[in-house]
């Protein structure tokens, strides 16, 4: 198990570290009767999400007419798991509905994959290279992969993502083909003036792994908040008096690993790695744990972030005759070394046990920038998982009826929309 480490706070400087002291001033003067819950939900409903700290890095957009293969890179390069597509025909008045097309994601460019990898079947009348084969990547607009084939993925050859990533398909398939869209609108997006707790149930309860923020003025977005973002604030402060309340305590009081062993979603280290993939977006997961044959032990993970390295590098399964769970890692991780990269996927497994408090799984998942840990015994079993919703699932509840029609007060519609 990963050492828990303290908390990577510096004199309550940072950004996210004020804006805990702001929720702090909030929890001083809250009646006293509430409960420590009710409190957290009050502080997060009086702070606005215009106060959440900026990203690091200027907002990443893709336009609509970039190849899926520069798409990959630049998730890629920018260590993120989706970005908002431009669209490059809209005028340039356009609101913020008419200027995005949707979003480009990791789980969308596996759909894709699973697409080119699979056969037509019985069940898929489709050609791989039809533009209903394509649409069916989108995020939202068809989440079900009964049209994917068989329920275990193909076996593939160790040269199957050179030849894909060399093909007129791939060179030819623009983020446009693959971006997905929510129902009536690009994607979900709050407004500069949405409340952190309409955020924080969003992220959690309703499972979005990011919100952007809208700035109707502007017409375009402001602020990306992810799970992961919320997270660091988090870990950012520990030592405040309302963190601490709620952050020590430990995983069990908190209900916590919500999924136990028994619905934990593996796959095994002789089993294609497309399946680990195929799982991952049939059960709408981020990651999944790979298991030694035979037995219950973890011995890595896979999260849909590292479909990447299917595209980006597809040379070094090469001399594999076929790409299973355990080649996939044995590979990639030679590949980062080689390279001398950073990425989660060679910190092997990280786990915690059942008797860990809140805080320190924040703490480590903040560190090691992963979006799940394992929950194991004294002998390596799984026990559980933990996510970042769970996690933030825990902090705060949905007051009755809090969103009312859900999409009134949260989605901000442009003046001129028709909607």
């Amino acid at each position: 198990m990963a050492a828990m480490g303290e908390s990577p706070r510096s004199g309550l400087s940072s950004p996210e570290a004020k804006l805990g002291m702001r929720v702090e001033d909030l929890w001083d003067v809250m009646e006293p009767q509430l409960s420590p819950t009710e409190k957290l939900n009050a502080c997060f409903e009086s702070i606005l999400v215009s106060a959440f700290p900026p990203s690091s890095s200027n907002i990443v957009e893709i336009r609509s007419d970039a190849s899926l293969g520069e798409a990959v890179q630049i998730l890629a390069e920018h260590k993120i798991l989706s970005a908002p597509v431009v669209d490059v025909d809209a005028p340039e008045d356009a609101n913020w509905m008419d200027r995005y097309v949707g979003i480009v994601e990791f789980a969308g460019i596996v759909v894709w994959i699973l697409h080119q990898s699979e056969p037509p079947s019985p069940r898929s009348p489709l050609s791989p290279a039809s533009g209903t084969a394509l649409a069916a990547a989108t995020n939202g607009l068809n989440p079900e992969l009964g049209c994917l084939g068989p329920e275990s993925a193909a076996t593939t050859p160790g040269n199957f993502f050179e030849a894909l990533t060399s093909s007129d398909l791939y060179k030819n398939t623009k983020v446009r083909d693959i971006s997905g869209s929510f129902r009536w609108a690009p994607f979900l997006a709050l407004e500069k003036s949405n409340s952190f707790l309409a955020m924080l149930l969003l992220l959690s309860k309703y499972k979005l792994k990011s919100l952007p923020v809208v700035d109707l003025g502007e017409r375009k977005i402001d602020n990306i908040i992810t799970q992961s973002a919320v997270i660091h604030m988090l870990a950012e402060c520990a030592g405040l008096q309302w963190f601490e309340s709620w952050g020590t305590k430990k995983l069990s009081e908190l209900g916590l690993p919500m999924m136990t062993s028994d619905r934990v979603i593996k796959v095994y280290e002789d089993e294609p790695v497309l399946q680990a993939f195929k799982l991952m977006r049939k059960k709408r997961i981020g990651g999944i744990p790979v298991v030694e044959n035979g037995g219950s032990r973890a011995v890595g993970n896979i999260s849909l972030r590292d479909v990447q390295f299917l595209l980006t590098a597809p040379k070094i399964y090469h001399d594999y005759r076929s790409i299973t769970a355990k080649n996939f890692l044995s590979a990639v991780r030679s590949y980062l070394e080689n390279h001398q990269e950073v990425s989660p996927i060679l910190s092997g497994m990280i786990t915690c046990k059942k008797d860990n408090t809140v805080k320190e799984l924040i703490l480590l998942l903040d560190s090691e920038k992963i979006h799940r840990i394992y929950v194991v015994d004294d002998d390596g079993n799984l026990e559980g998982v933990i996510t970042l919703r769970d996690i933030i699932s825990r902090l705060v509840h949905e007051p009755r009826g809090y969103f009312g029609d859900f999409f009134d007060g949260v989605l901000p519609l442009p003046q001129n929309s028709r909607v």
